[in-house]
């Protein structure tokens, strides 16, 4: 028998030791975040935060269909309007995504029924305490209730309502905000709280920064920021580029002056109409203890002073008077991006940094 020529040996191909350790590290980033794909039914657990004026269905379609979990931002929208997003996104996408529906609104219980009729498996309850009737209906219905929580008690409260998952938000992100920031929020909750999957939102741009949040317990992360300046949204590329042009201390909350005139805390990028809002304020309150305007209508006055102001930044482009609502991530966007490679991006920097992770302990 003659000897085998070299041309004539196969072998397999060999890993590189750096495959062989990506590939650890992405099946340790897919066990540790195993509860929240397997809640959201996606690859990744990577919600997309609802933004009014931009979370609608082009948006949606593209963070399902990377992988995420889009999420419609229902806000003012009539029901027979969600109905049609909703029916605009299921034309763009096979993939699970959520409606975020705001406790406040009037026809809250019809808009539930709406999302049920879509068949939408995930509804998200956001803007106060949920009413229990909205939670049992949209259980009762077939779909998970998603609600948000800024302390340990709320959710405690909020799992014994029969929410099934919960959203911790830090001071950190855009647009409504309380008080916490998410690293306090997360010391706080997440230890304490095992029932339901916890996700975390607030001032999230980077992948490393999610592994450490999932490390603690978290089943998942919410990101709002990065997307809204993505390629699929709609937003105005004025908009975009002010949040390309921003560092993080130019998103700032809006400013309350007097205490009796109280201000919804909102996050966004101080430009002239943040400064005419405390010249407003100012202005407002003179004429107040003048006798000129009485507590009611001065409240009004100030209340009034943002009316349509997000549209005229989002869809209008004007980014100097209208409200460019945007978390203190926006230093960290530095391009107009498409869905999936933000989400790519986001995957290969958390399985990096659990790769180098796994050296340092090995060596």
């Amino acid at each position: 028998m003659t000897a085998a020529s070299p041309a004539d040996t196969k072998t397999a191909p060999v890993a590189s030791p750096d495959a062989a350790l990506e590939k650890r590290a992405r099946a340790e980033l897919d066990q540790l975040w195993s509860r929240g794909t397997a809640f959201l039914g996606t690859e990744y657990a990577i919600l997309g935060g609802a933004m009014s004026w931009v979370s609608e269905h082009n948006l949606v379609a593209a963070i399902s269909n990377a992988g995420g979990f889009g999420v419609i931002a229902c806000g003012a929208m009539s029901p027979e309007l969600l109905a049609k997003e909703i029916a605009a996104t299921q034309a763009l996408t096979q993939k699970p995504f959520g409606v975020n529906l705001i406790t406040m609104h009037p026809q809250l219980d019809e808009l539930v029924q709406v999302c049920l009729r879509a068949s939408v498996g995930h509804i998200v309850l956001a803007g106060g305490i949920p009413p229990a009737a909205a939670i049992r209906a949209a259980k009762d219905g077939g779909a998970k209730v998603i609600a948000f929580s800024p302390a340990l008690v709320l959710a405690k409260r909020l799992i014994r309502m029969g929410v099934d998952a919960l959203v911790i938000e830090g001071a950190e992100a855009g647009g409504h905000v309380g008080p916490v920031s998410l690293t306090v929020l997360a010391q706080e909750i997440l230890p304490h709280i095992t029932e339901v999957p916890v996700f975390v939102a607030g001032g999230i741009a980077r992948g490393d920064a999610i592994v450490g949040l999932l490390e603690q317990g978290a089943s998942g992360a919410q990101l709002g920021t990065r997307f809204a300046a993505a390629e699929e949204s709609i937003a105005h590329p004025r908009f975009k580029q002010a949040f390309i042009r921003a560092a993080a201390r130019d998103a700032v909350t809006s400013v309350q002056l007097d205490q009796r005139f109280p201000v919804i805390p909102v996050r966004g990028l101080v430009n002239d109409g943040s400064r005419n809002f405390l010249l407003h304020q100012a202005e407002t309150l003179r004429r107040f203890q003048a006798n000129e305007l009485t507590k009611e209508e001065a409240q009004l006055e100030i209340e009034h002073f943002w009316a349509g102001a997000l549209r005229r930044a989002v869809i209008d482009g004007d980014v100097e008077n209208g409200s460019v609502m945007a978390g203190q991530s926006v230093g960290m966007v530095k391009s107009v991006q498409p869905v999936s490679a933000i989400i790519d991006e986001l995957v290969a920097q958390a399985v990096s940094a659990l790769a180098h992770r796994s050296c340092r302990r090995s060596n």
